[in-house]
């Protein structure tokens, strides 16, 4: 369960890139494109999070 906590944004962007993947090839270039955005914006908001928590974690101490 740690794992999948720790690694959800990844799996979720993987998912994403495959699908856009999937769109690209089945002749949805514009549709591929959009959903090729999805995995750079799931990264970064899950970085931004967990910058986040961590500054709030480090302020209580």
């Amino acid at each position: 369960m740690i794992f999948l906590e720790k690694y959800y944004p990844v799996i979720l962007a993987f998912i994403s890139f495959l699908y856009s993947i999937y769109l690209w090839f089945t002749g949805n270039q514009l549709d591929g494109i959009y959903v090729g955005l999805w995995p750079v914006t799931i990264l970064a908001f899950a970085f931004v999070i967990r910058q986040r928590r961590n500054d709030d974690k480090n302020s209580k101490l």
